[in-house]
């Protein structure tokens, strides 16, 4: 049977509806040789967050999936302690962020070894958090893959291709895309299970197109940010339905978080901006329910379930 693998457990298709594909609940963007890093109380967090939860909640958000990996302070145990708290289920990543962020350990690792951890957070839990991992997460540097990046990939396509497992990757360019995608189909495992995230940062939209063609989902997740507006998302989505590809796209905010470089957290951005802004905008422009429902719920469901 085909689930979400959240932090409230496993979910059926008909457990869920509105799915936030990327968000954050906790995040650390500092190196992690910073003192401090990673360090918060469940509690402070619970405190914070669980406003914007309820905000979310009310705004029809079901779901959302966290993308704090290693490397930018994932804390699955924090992530599950809010999830429980408010009665909300969150997906973890397992995964490693792009250098320098990678921590000394995955350096030194083999890509034997990286595959292993990965597969093993897949199947059983992470660092003892009692949270099963549902998907991979990982990043590129913006002028191309490194080694260690490379052997990161290699090793999450395994894992992918052991466990049914989705892969993110925050990558900026196209033009990396498309050597993420030549190294996942080397090592044996398939373009429709890999996630664009941060499509939108590509200025040459027929780059969009072209992994699209390759079966890869494209995810436009800077809605309600500073660096797009309104207009240029509902242009873009509307393009990728003329060109058929409604069925491999997905929309987020990447939107949170608590963040313990900040004094109490920092200040948190809400999850609610697709649902009372853009998504207004998008019926307004002429895209109909069933196409609104298939972006928001069919699609992150059929991406992140395995």
């Amino acid at each position: 049977m085909t689930q979400l693998i959240t932090t409230l457990g496993p979910k059926n298709a008909d457990e869920v509806g509105m799915i936030l594909p990327h968000e954050h609940v906790f995040v650390d963007l500092r190196t992690w040789d910073q003192p401090g890093y990673a360090q918060a109380e469940a509690a402070d967090v619970i405190k914070l967050m669980e406003s914007e939860i309820a905000k979310a909640q009310a705004a029809g958000v079901t779901a959302v999936v966290e993308c704090s990996t290693v490397g930018v302070g994932r804390r699955a145990d924090i992530d599950r302690a809010v999830s429980e708290a408010t009665d909300f289920p969150i997906v973890v990543p397992t995964g490693v962020y792009r250098e320098p962020w990678g921590p000394d350990w995955v350096h030194a690792a083999s890509e034997e070894e990286l595959r292993g951890w990965m597969t093993g957070e897949l199947q059983g839990e992470i660092e003892e958090s009692g949270v099963q991992a549902g998907w991979i997460k990982l990043s590129a540097g913006d002028d191309g893959l490194t080694e260690c990046e490379t052997k990161i990939l290699r090793a999450a396509a395994a894992a992918g291709a052991a466990t049914n497992a989705v892969i993110g990757s925050h990558t900026i360019r196209g033009r990396v895309v498309r050597n993420q995608l030549d190294i996942i189909e080397a090592a044996g495992y398939a373009p429709e299970r890999f996630i664009w995230i941060h499509t939108q940062a590509e200025p040459d939209f027929e780059l969009h197109l072209e992994m699209a063609r390759r079966g890869a989902w494209i995810e436009y997740d800077a809605i309600g940010g500073d660096d797009f507006d309104d207009d240029y998302f509902v242009e873009h989505i509307q393009r990728v339905l003329d060109a058929g590809f409604g069925d491999q796209l997905l929309l987020s905010h990447d939107r949170g978080w608590y963040d313990p470089a900040q004094p109490g957290g920092g200040t948190p951005m809400p999850y609610t901006y697709l649902s009372e802004q853009l998504l207004p905008k998008l019926r307004a422009a002429g895209v109909d329910e069933a196409t609104v429902e298939q972006l928001t719920y069919t699609n992150p469901f059929q991406a992140f379930a395995r």
